[in-house]
């Protein structure tokens, strides 16, 4: 088993006092033997969300029942987000595994573009040959008990977006009929439509969420409207054990993208209390059971040696997340802040582990930056392809350093973005063994002393929620990973002679950057009756073909 250990060079989580029970057990007993060309592997990718660094055994937590593992974070670079909706997915077009799986509710890129079934954004049409989950994100409106998760973050625009478009419709209907200016009437339609829009997005976030966008799909078909979450997460792992049994003599890959520990935290009734740390902690163990379980069916197929495993997250914990005074989300340990805020440590440390028996030796922690984008290259040298030649590449394959050939990161930068919005760089300055990092923008916490945006819910990426610093925010990560001390001139002789390496990184780095149409902007996130999934006559979206198939699972 391969720990990786995120930046910098202490040793606060540099552990070998693994707390991994059952099967996470196995994992750290494997021999230390290699071989020097393996065969194309099966690959499994399972990824948690928004699961702390501290939340687990092997990074040094002894209070939950478990023993998880850590890759270092990934930065969420702009140019992911500009390949997703203008270019073919290249992670499952050059891998060549026989069969590729896809089992997540992390998709994130919707489904259809112009029409309800053109499903232009879905998996299917993104070189996957199979797909079962979730299409969008699991949100506490799925649920219905807890407080609206959707609404904090989006409620208030929608509503002022709806209120100025009232007031323009009004404005230039009154100007028309009274002759005091000349206005087409298509001109009036149209934006009384988009204030109708608008204000049916604002009202639907109260109550019609859970029906319209918490569904569950295999392939193109939906298969539940609304989602039944108490079976959602068993049923995902019937899907992936079954597929394993299927796909056994021949290489494939599966990537399972986790329900859990995302909020409102779904948990079956047997982990319910078994932790010290609430709901959040059962989530955690239930979570590490269906891992297990995967594993466990990896070693009686006969796979072990031939499957390259990697585990991750795509954030660190949740600290917005709170039912009452309880906290619902994860630990992130000795790091600040938390999921959502661009550059600090919290957020973008992750917990991850690779495991290859017979390759890659047992129990080695790897203090070295690397990225969830290293998946992609790693993923395609194994599989014997090729990474796309016409565009930047930001991932390193991993397995020279895996295997020891190699004993630093590819990752001289980092760049680590919220959105579209460049807030933090990274330079792992190897000659001198140290880890520096500037940050250009950092949210403004809420209350101050909090650590977490917990007055919007999310912390924003841009305007009056975040502060520009100028010069940066600097920090010695090699002696600082808390990012309490902020380095001066005064404080650091080679302050100037960093801020300006790091400097022309970035310019070096947006030389690689081809702006394209945003993403987030107000009519991308509008809801849209036409696109809409639905299963039944719209708006009457309801089916459940699921029907208890995930019985006998727990």
């Amino acid at each position: 088993m391969y720990l990786f250990h995120t930046w910098g060079s202490h040793g606060v989580y540099q552990v070998k006092q693994w707390s991994c029970l059952n099967i996470w057990l196995t994992l750290c007993l494997f021999p230390r033997t290699c071989v020097s060309n393996p065969s194309k592997p099966n690959f499994l990718l399972i990824l948690a969300d928004d699961l702390g660094i501290g939340d687990v055994g092997c990074y040094g937590n002894d209070t939950i029942r478990h023993g998880i593992w850590h890759s270092t974070a990934g930065s969420l670079l702009e140019r992911v987000f500009w390949w997703a909706p203008t270019k073919r997915n290249y992670f499952c077009q050059n891998t060549a595994p026989a069969r590729l799986f896809y089992s997540t509710w992390k998709w994130h890129m919707g489904v259809n573009c112009k029409s309800r079934r053109d499903h232009c954004h879905h998996p299917l049409n993104h070189g996957f040959d199979y797909f079962y989950g979730m299409p969008f994100t699991l949100l506490n409106e799925c649920q219905g008990t807890d407080d609206p998760e959707l609404a904090k973050s989006l409620q208030d625009s929608y509503r002022l977006y709806t209120q100025m478009i009232i007031l323009a419709v009004l404005t230039l209907l009154i100007g028309k009929l009274t002759h005091l200016f000349s206005v087409k009437w298509k001109i009036i339609i149209y934006l009384t439509i988009c204030g109708l829009l608008y204000f049916i997005s604002w009202f639907s976030s109260y109550g019609f969420t859970k029906y319209w966008n918490c569904i569950l799909m295999r392939n193109h078909d939906i298969t539940e409207q609304p989602m039944n979450l108490e079976k959602t997460a068993s049923n995902m792992l019937k899907e992936a054990v079954s597929f394993i049994e299927r796909n056994k003599h021949r290489p494939f890959l599966l990537f399972v993208s986790l329900l859990h520990v995302h909020t409102p935290l779904i948990t079956t009734e047997e982990f319910l209390g078994r932790s010290r740390h609430g709901l959040y902690g059962d989530n955690v163990e239930e979570m590490d059971w269906m891992v297990g379980r995967l594993l466990d069916v990896i070693d009686k197929e006969g796979l072990k040696n031939t499957t390259f495993i990697y585990f991750a997250s795509d954030h660190g914990g949740s600290l917005e997340a709170h039912r009452g005074n309880a906290q619902l989300g994860g630990w992130n340990g000795i790091y600040k802040g938390g999921k959502g805020m661009g550059g600090w440590e919290g957020g973008i440390r992750v917990p991850g582990i690779v495991r290859w028996p017979g390759v890659l030796p047992a129990d080695t922690v790897i203090d070295e930056p690397t990225s969830l984008m290293d998946i992609f290259p790693t993923v395609v040298h194994l599989a014997g392809g090729a990474v796309p030649q016409d565009r930047v590449i930001d991932g390193h394959t991993l397995l020279p350093l895996l295997q020891g050939t190699v004993q630093h990161s590819g990752h001289e930068f980092m760049f680590h973005y919220c959105g579209v919005f460049l807030h933090a760089v990274r330079w792992h300055q190897e000659d001198r063994g140290t880890t520096w990092k500037a940050h250009y923008a950092t949210p403004v916490f809420q209350p101050e002393a909090s650590g977490a945006c917990s007055g919007r819910g999310i912390c924003p990426c841009f305007g009056d929620g975040v502060t520009h610093h100028d010069p940066p925010l600097l920090f010695d990560l090699s002696q600082d990973p808390s990012e309490t001390n902020p380095l001066s001139a005064d404080t650091e002789p080679l302050f100037d002679t960093i801020l300006r390496r790091i400097g022309e990184a970035i310019e070096e780095h947006r030389k690689t950057l081809t702006p394209v149409p945003q993403q987030l902007s107000p009519y991308n996130n509008i809801w849209k009756p036409w696109l809409q999934p639905c299963c039944g006559t719209f708006p009457f979206c309801w089916c459940d073909e699921e029907n208890n198939k995930a019985d006998g699972i727990l």
